[in-house]
């Protein structure tokens, strides 16, 4: 991240503040134009990670692929995802926000749009590993983006908008992903999986194009803001900013990789990362398995523990801040929520019982993005910034791991539930650790909200 004092504009005197009424109208005015923006684009990409698993139902039918093939394609995006993070952060930083999310969302939406000529395991990989390097600036590049238009006490509250956008976007796309199969399925001698990469794909790259005319790169570049406004903005960025200092790219994240701390995060995100991406990789799988034959039908029935992630998140966020208590909060999502979906195995098919179980473990398994709370209150505050960036780029491992190894599993036993069993061990043991190796004593609770989720 950028840090340094932000510029005051000429003619504005560093000796007046702003006070909180004129703040909060800039920045209701910067929400109502930058976030719509940014939230829906963050939504196309989420959208580009989980209809692989509506695709899955039956585009491993049509290809012959096995579960082994599907779940090491589906994990194989993190593999250079991870790998080119902190490049495309760079690059970012160098070209400017507005061709950077051009490049990346026009780039990732032909991909995405492209798997739909997929016809072998090879092709599929090669696909999978492309989007995750064309997707891999886009989060990060977002939280950058933030920074240069919200200071700190600010950011917070934007930040979870997004982390609110993935269960959104599972009630959204499973029932739009579904219908698209169903509804184009044999239309001009396509399959209906191919007619939903294809017509998923595309509005990205569209999106891609908006956002390049609709945002602007920094506050003094907004047309839409009156040079009051962008004075206003420059103070208080100033003040937000004021004792920062700027130590190189690579000394700081030497620094974050040397401390244990960084680690210890690491692993207890990489527990969240596999928790969140079994669901969003095999829920469409396990839902089908409950009797549920109709693509369409899938889809809708997947949207009903999508939408209790959400009111999780929701719920969970509120009790944590009322309560000024994060670890508990944290490592029940990860325990109950694993818990819960590995009880699926035991319910026989059962279809009441186990959406109940799909969506208590929903409920808490995206709750589990309240993790990102605790980082900035637990390193130091020089710290934060590179040792979050080190912790979301190792943690998110946990999405290939997951959906890799459950797939390997069942391709092996013919079943789920030995995958689950393993997942719900690591998962639990993230859990636990948080609250054996993190005192409560360590964090400063309520001070300082997430700055990164994956």
């Amino acid at each position: 991240m950028q840090t340094g004092a932000a510029t005051v504009p000429l003619g504005v005197s560093p000796a007046v503040f702003p006070n909180r009424t004129e703040q909060d109208a800039v920045w209701s005015k910067i929400n109502w134009r930058v976030v719509p923006v940014i939230l829906i684009a963050y939504m196309t990409a989420f959208l580009d990670r989980i209809n692989v698993g509506y695709a899955k139902l039956t585009m491993q039918h049509d290809l012959q692929f096995s579960d082994e093939v599907y779940g090491l394609g589906a994990g194989i995006f993190f593999i250079t995802y991870l790998l080119f993070e902190v490049p495309s952060n760079l690059w970012f930083e160098r070209i400017g926000a507005r061709l950077s999310f051009l490049r990346i969302m026009v780039l990732w939406g032909l991909t995405s749009a492209a798997t739909a000529f997929v016809e072998t395991p090879t092709q599929f990989y090669i696909l999978r590993l492309l989007l995750g390097i064309f997707e891999a600036g886009f989060f990060p590049g977002i939280i950058l983006y933030l920074t240069y238009w919200y200071p700190s006490t600010r950011r917070g509250r934007v930040t979870g908008l997004f982390l609110f956008g993935m269960p959104i976007t599972g009630v959204i796309g499973g029932p739009l992903s579904g219908w698209l199969m169903k509804t184009f399925d044999g239309v001009g001698g396509w399959h209906g999986w191919q007619w939903m990469f294809l017509i998923e794909g595309i509005p990205t790259v569209l999106i891609g194009v908006l956002v390049y005319f609709l945002l602007a790169d920094k506050p003094e570049q907004a047309k839409w803001l009156s040079s009051r406004d962008k004075a206003i903005v420059a103070r208080v960025m100033a003040a937000d900013h004021k004792g920062d200092t700027a130590p190189s790219h690579h000394g700081r994240l030497r620094a974050a990789l040397a401390d244990g701390k960084v680690w210890l995060l690491a692993f207890i995100y990489f527990t969240c990362a596999c928790a969140v991406y079994t669901i969003t990789f095999w829920l469409p799988t396990m839902v089908k398995a409950l009797g549920i034959t109709d693509v369409a039908q899938v889809g809708w029935y997947s949207a009903i523990p999508f939408s209790f992630g959400a009111i999780g998140i929701l719920l969970m966020s509120r009790s944590s801040d009322h309560f000024k208590e994060r670890r508990w909060h944290v490592a029940s999502t990860l325990i109950i929520g694993s818990v819960a979906l590995y009880a699926t195995t035991f319910t026989a098919g059962a279809f009441l019982p186990s959406m109940i179980l799909l969506s208590i473990a929903s409920f808490f398994i995206f709750s589990c993005a309240l993790f990102w709370s605790i980082p900035p209150t637990y390193l130091s505050r020089e710290a934060s910034a590179t040792g979050i960036a080190a912790i979301s780029s190792i943690g998110i491992l946990g999405g290939f791991i997951s959906p890799t190894f459950i797939g390997w599993v069942k391709t092996l036993t013919g079943s789920m539930s030995a995958g689950l069993l393993a997942m719900t061990v690591v998962i639990c043991l993230g859990g636990l650790t948080l609250l054996v190796a993190v005192p409560k004593s360590a964090l400063r609770v309520g001070e300082t909200m997430p700055e990164g989720a994956h």
